[in-house]
């Protein structure tokens, strides 16, 4: 025994001591040095690889200069008419000697500091970019040198991958291995894109300066460079201010780098004497908006080849338009309008009164209250509910949630009918209707009908209060005009190579029933009945017309958009910085540019009658209960938060008959149940009384049961069939 405990005390001796958490540390970070070394060594090797068989395989100094970048494209209208054709204009090619040193000094002061310093990539600015991404939590800015940006321009496209920007970093470093500085910024300075079409130093000078780039003066200089980060914000034919702005930005990094002297650093714009621009008009506000959609339209690899595009624009009806708006615009006021025809094809886009001055397109981009307008949603979606233009509602006084609508002539008629609470525009009646169908209702219909900004579902939403584009609005009531059926506005019909290859040609989608029909034909008479008789009466064309007008508080917004023949046209007025416009109303200035436009448009076409006969649903004229719930056997649908069509709707969530007699109601929480109402302080009452429907229905509307509520966030819509059903 003891001799056994002799050995054991012996082999305790000889274990070595465990180590200690400092060595422990160490021998991993000994590992990590190791084997992170190792893995970067061998992407080194890859990388130099890669840079090695780019640059043996890059083209040479001569072919480069030769290479064309851009792409010429000949935009054509509906009948093949030539729009405008744009596309690369160059100068003549600069060698490095020839290019003023201060054109040099102050491309390099904007874009690239330390040219002359890195390999092609900039590891110091990637750095300094993830650093401030960092720290001011904001995305990574863009960090591509001048090299970059070259192998970008002449190698590659413009989107913004991961994959991209790699090849993009290899190309550069294989440039730098293959050319000289000069050579690199004298290719750069030749190729690179400077706005309106212009390529390099030499065209852009011509363009803006009308002389030669080998002439720049420092200023000159200084608004050439500042255009590269965004030739279309900071051209000088569309905005001296932000061109001179820009450029001494330019012209301040010039002097801290010891380019220029103080003396040299500020720019006086009236100094600037700018080239007279030419050969723009409104058509360029529709080329502005459909061409970037090519990018989405055509293959990856469409190449530079030169393209035609085919497009939907009339341009007698886009020159009538552009007269319309700057006929009856009223002082330093601006407008838009955009017509569409039955199908979704843009006939006419107007962005403004005036393109050379403002390229601005208020017709797709800017957002403006529809004042009244919107009240469109508003009786769709009680129409829906079971209203009719005959129904009898009450103008008078009413409160909802502390909100107090009042009228615009400060009075209150009383008993009248629907078809004469909208034709003028009467707020307290729409106010009504709201809420008794739900605020969120009335979202859920406008943007069922394409209105892609945000709703607000506050009471006062129900008289314009959300911003919408004029675009949207005009494909809204371009979806009652064909009977409740869904309209995507379109541009382009077909575009083709130089050679006649077709590249995309436009295939109409499938269209869904965003409402009844019967609901189609009583938002149609209502609308006729505004322009015949209601507020829109300057809308009149001699034919059939419906349509709405809009006026926001004190007239800072003017609308009229409605439909005749086949053709929805829409019409914005207002400034751009939103303030009054003394007398601007939707009945006035914007209805008589409608007026203006429409006569042109539709002179050629049938007198086309409106389809307002309510052929209600069987539904609604049964004398029993059910009348409330519908069809069992009609199919359902589902509309989304967003707008979107679900179809069709599970059985499980289809509104269910009434229980037969002896049966318990729903409980609470059943999908069956009544959807909770929640409780306002001073309620609105409805705007038909009960005494109302029960003597035009002979049924105790007080006591009729409420539809199933649909699921959280969806919204019910009836029809005969779901949409796209065969």
């Amino acid at each position: 025994m003891a001799q056994q405990r002799r050995g054991t005390r012996t082999a305790n001796r000889r274990k070595p001591p465990p180590p200690s958490p400092r060595s422990r540390w160490r021998l991993w970070l000994r590992r990590l040095f190791v084997w992170g070394g190792a893995v970067a060594l061998l992407l080194l090797l890859a990388l130099g690889t890669s840079v090695y068989f780019a640059a043996r395989s890059m083209p040479g100094y001569s072919t480069l200069m030769n290479s064309q970048v851009g792409q010429t494209i000949v935009v054509r209208a509906r009948d093949g008419s030539e729009i405008v054709t744009l596309g690369p204009s160059y100068g003549q090619w600069l060698g490095s000697d020839e290019i003023p040193q201060v054109m040099k000094d102050a491309m390099v002061a904007v874009e690239d500091r330390r040219f002359y310093s890195h390999f092609g990539v900039d590891p110091i600015g990637l750095v300094r970019a993830v650093f401030v991404a960092l720290r001011d939590h904001t995305g990574l800015r863009a960090t591509s040198t001048i090299t970059q940006q070259l192998a970008r321009n002449v190698f590659l496209n413009s989107n913004r991958t991961i994959d991209r920007k790699l090849r993009e970093a290899v190309l550069a470093m294989a440039l730098e291995a293959k050319f000289s500085k000069a050579q690199i910024l004298e290719l750069y300075l030749n190729k690179v894109y400077f706005g309106g079409g212009a390529y390099g130093i030499d065209s852009a000078s011509r363009k803006f300066f009308s002389h030669s780039a080998r002439d720049l003066s420092v200023p000159e200089a200084a608004i050439i460079a500042g255009l590269v980060k965004a030739p279309s914000r900071y051209s000088p034919t569309a905005d001296v201010d932000a061109a001179v702005g820009r450029a001494n930005v330019v012209l301040d990094l010039m002097r801290e780098q010891g380019k220029i002297s103080a003396s040299e650093a500020a720019i006086d714009p009236g100094t600037v004497k700018l080239e007279a621009e030419s050969g723009q008009n409104s058509f360029r506000y529709f080329t502005d908006y459909v061409l970037p959609q090519l990018d989405l339209l055509l293959p990856n690899n469409a190449g530079f080849e030169p393209l035609e595009v085919w497009t939907t624009l009339d341009p007698a009806l886009q020159r009538a338009g552009a007269d319309a708006i700057r006929a009856n615009a009223p002082g330093g006021a601006q407008g838009a309008l955009v017509s569409l025809d039955r199908d979704g094809a843009i006939l006419a886009l107007v962005g403004g009164t005036d393109y050379v001055k403002s390229n601005y397109n208020r017709a797709t981009e800017a957002q403006r209250q529809p004042g009244s307008a919107w009240k469109l949603f508003v009786y769709l979606a009680a129409l829906e509910a079971g209203y009719t233009p005959d129904d009898e509602v009450t103008d008078e006084p009413v409160t909802i949630g502390g909100w107090s609508p009042r009228n615009s002539n400060g009075r209150n008629v009383g008993r009248i009918n629907v078809r004469t609470a909208f034709a003028y525009s009467i707020n307290t009646v729409a106010a009504q209707l709201g809420n008794e169908v739900g605020f969120s209702t009335v979202a859920g219909m406008a943007r069922r009908f394409g209105i892609t900004t945000p709703i607000s579902t506050y009471p006062s939403m129900v008289l314009g209060s959300s911003e919408v584009r004029v675009i949207d609005m005009t494909r809204a009531f371009a979806a009652v005009s064909a009977g409740g059926l869904s309209i995507e506005p379109y541009g382009i019909t077909k575009v083709a190579t130089g050679s006649g290859e077709v590249l995309y040609r436009h295939q109409q989608p499938r269209a869904y029933q965003l409402v009844p029909d019967y609901v189609a034909a009583g938002i149609t008479d209502l609308l006729q009945t505004a322009v015949n008789t209601g507020t829109g009466r300057a809308a009149q064309i001699g034919r059939p017309v419906a349509g709405k007008t809009g006026t926001t508080s004190s007239n800072k917004d003017g609308w009229f958009v409605g439909f005749s023949s086949g053709i929805t046209t829409g019409v914005w007025m207002g400034r751009d910085d939103a303030k009054a416009v003394p007398g601007l109303q939707g009945g006035t200035a914007p209805a008589r540019a409608f007026s203006d436009f429409m006569r042109v448009a539709v002179r050629n076409r049938p007198v086309q009658p409106f389809d307002t006969d309510l052929k209600l649903p069987e539904w609604q004229l049964e004398p029993d209960e059910e009348w409330m719930y519908g069809d069992p056997a009609d199919d359902y649908y589902y509309v989304d938060e967003d707008g979107n069509l679900i179809e069709p709707a599970p059985a499980d969530r289809r509104p269910q008959p009434l229980p037969e007699e002896g049966v318990a109601a729903p409980a609470p929480g059943d999908p069956r149940a009544p959807a909770p109402v929640p409780a306002a302080p001073r309620a609105a009452p409805p705007a038909a009384s009960e005494d109302f429907l029960e003597r035009a229905t002979g049924r105790d509307v007080g006591n009729a049961p409420r539809r199933a509520a649909p699921p959280a966030g969806v919204q019910v819509q009836r029809g005969s069939q779901p949409p796209g059903a065969p």
